[in-house]
């Protein structure tokens, strides 16, 4: 955050190239988490107070967003329309602590559109980064992970899923399909097995984002779960996911 006495503004930032976790969308609100990198946040901290007392404070706060490194989109001006939340992150340590979180909804969300493909590249990119990590370390992050998507329209909706979560389901899988368990059916050019994450209780009937939710199936089986959703299947999957 930098704020300017000389226009009375704040401008903020959400990266969604740096870190791993993302500032949540909702519609029109962004849940922005405050300043801090490691420990319990303040309210009282620097632009963390300029944050939290406005819009009574008469400080104007401007987003802007980081799709590709070191490229800055000015998003738009936000409004703090709810007090700040508490909830508890992992710090850039990788130890749990209490954030600050700000409901922010933008003045004119019609102006706003959505990039779907540096979306999905995002996405890809941080699951890469997240298969690098050790056996306990992504399971570690990936239950800690938001359960609760995110979602943002604009030319099309988005929802935020958890690259730590698609990451471990892939690596629990360890090449085979976990419904009809075959090998996937080819390697990525990366040479990686094949397979796509897929929610047993479906993200758009409500189902979370979580481990238990989360199995990682061939192609056919994919189609499979979508087209059919048999009820024993649905049973041999939330066993596997549950192991």
């Amino acid at each position: 955050m930098r704020r300017s006495l000389k226009t009375n503004t704040l401008v903020i930032v959400t990266n969604h190239v740096a870190s791993i976790y993302d500032d949540q969308w909702h519609g029109d609100t962004i849940h922005y988490t405050g300043m801090g990198q490691t420990g319990d946040m303040s309210l009282s901290f620097n632009q963390n107070k300029t944050l939290n007392e406005s819009p009574e404070n008469g400080v104007s706060v401007h987003l802007f967003e980081v799709f590709k490194d070191k490229q800055y989109t000015y998003t738009g001006e936000v409004i703090r329309v709810a007090p700040a939340y508490q909830a508890t992150q992992p710090d850039s340590l990788g130890n749990q602590r209490s954030v600050w979180l700000f409901p922010l909804k933008l003045k004119d969300a019609k102006a706003v559109t959505v990039d779907e493909e540096a979306a999905r590249e995002l996405f890809e990119q941080k699951e890469r980064k997240a298969r690098k990590l050790s056996d306990a370390e992504l399971r570690k992050r990936a239950e800690n992970a938001p359960a609760q998507l995110g979602k943002r329209t604009g030319q099309t909706t988005i929802i935020s899923r958890s690259p730590y979560i698609a990451a471990y389901a892939k690596r629990r899988a360890n090449g085979h399909c976990e419904l009809c368990k075959q090998p996937a059916p080819f390697e990525t050019q990366k040479g990686e097995p094949y397979l796509e994450c897929h929610h047993i209780e479906w993200l758009a009937k409500g189902g979370d984002d979580s481990i238990e939710n989360t199995v990682a199936l061939c192609p056919n089986c994919h189609r499979k779960m979508h087209a059919l959703n048999l009820s024993g299947d649905i049973a041999l999957l939330q066993r596997v996911a549950g192991s």
